[in-house]
């Protein structure tokens, strides 16, 4: 049974930024704050600013803002986008390449600091420096079964540690000192400060893409066999139940308490409480979906959107209204950590109260009573 957790809302609509040249696809994007920054296949960046609007009806709507776009000056694809908003930096990697640009007008930096030689990177979001004007970014390197860990500064960048592994990597998500790899048969976790790994379970990359994504400390999201939603921590052993993916998902974000996938025809939304599927909404030709800071957006080639969520309150209102009393409860009761302590236990003890009148209707007695204790 479904319940409404996400609106989908336009952020960019396609004439913003291609006008009528067809032949222009998204190939990334990356938001931070208000900064939305799309990579395309003819080697630009936009920058957008993303105004969120909310109507005296309660609904949203996003006005994007173009600030200025930037050719850089290959015939290649910009292929990903990262922010380093500590150092006012855009991390931006086109031909194996990835240059440092200033994040409000998308100049190189004068030293020219770059790292060449990468295939796919990703930025450690619980650094081990303990540097605030550095951010820690690991590389899967064009050289065979090699990842790089890089400290980048605001104009140089530096190499840490090169670390060899068993098979190809083709994707990476950074906690600390661990790496969590899709290789090409199999997900390992790799700690590089002592070459110790710990294989996950196997995958095939030649059938599909992999997933692996970072969802809190020491704790990843990857897409396993089965079309199964795997969860893994640093130990390798997996604290939740998995989520019932369809077998061709193409990416996966988190918006606590949901899990949300984007296949070829639609964005499934599972509940990491229970393991259900809450929604589905149909969305063709997506191929990008990521959170950031909170903030769930999918794209196709021609356009953005993000994925309003709806305010726990009035989630666990219309479960109660479909008399959907333990699902409402258990959403309830996930809510915990996204809603201040006094709110909560108010909020909590009327939906208790609530959810027992409605057991009392339905003559369940003893529940009822149990939820007016």
């Amino acid at each position: 049974m479904s319940v409404k957790a996400f609106k989908l809302v336009s952020a960019v609509e396609r004439e913003m930024l291609m006008g009528d040249k067809n032949y222009i696809n998204i190939e990334c994007i990356e938001c931070c704050g208000k900064n939305l920054y799309i990579g395309t296949n003819d080697c630009f960046i936009y920058h957008f600013l993303l105004d969120e609007k909310i109507s005296t009806a309660g609904k949203i709507t996003f006005a994007a803002t173009k600030q200025l776009h930037k050719y850089l000056g290959l015939k290649k694809p910009v292929s990903e986008l990262k922010a380093a908003s500590a150092l006012t930096r855009l991390l931006v990697l086109c031909d194996n390449t990835i240059t440092l640009v200033n994040m409000m007008n998308l100049e190189p930096v004068p030293t020219g600091a770059r790292i060449k030689g990468a295939v796919t990177f990703a930025l450690n979001e619980n650094p081990v420096s303990g540097d605030p004007f550095c951010v820690e970014v690991c590389i899967v390197s064009v050289k065979r079964r090699t990842i790089q860990m890089f400290m980048v500064f605001e104009d140089r960048v530096q190499i840490v540690k090169e670390v060899f592994t068993p098979e190809q990597p083709c994707a990476v998500a950074v906690d600390g000192y661990y790496l969590c790899l899709a290789l090409t048969t199999q997900y390992i976790i790799l700690n590089y400060n002592t070459g110790v790994s710990q294989d996950l379970f196997p995958y095939c990359s030649d059938e599909k893409r992999p997933i692996v994504k970072r969802i809190g400390r020491q704790e990843f999201l990857l897409a396993g066999p089965g079309g199964l939603g795997m969860f893994a921590t640093v130990d390798g052993i997996s604290q939740r139940a998995p989520v019932h993916w369809s077998e061709n998902v193409i990416g996966a974000a988190l918006c606590f308490p949901y899990v949300v996938a984007l296949d070829d025809e639609f964005i499934t939304v599972h509940s990491m409480l229970d393991q259900q599927q809450k929604q589905t909404l149909p969305f063709k030709e997506g191929h990008i979906l990521q959170d950031f800071e909170g903030k769930v957006i999918v794209a196709t080639n021609k356009g953005v959107y993000i994925l309003v969520p709806l305010p726990l309150e009035k989630q666990i209102q219309d479960l109660l209204a479909s008399h959907r009393v333990e699902e409402a409860l258990v959403l309830a009761k996930g809510a915990r950590r996204n809603i201040p302590k006094e709110k909560f236990q108010v909020m909590y003890k009327r939906i208790l109260q609530q959810a027992g009148f409605i057991q009392f209707a339905q003559l369940q007695f003893l529940e009822a009573k149990e939820l007016f204790r």
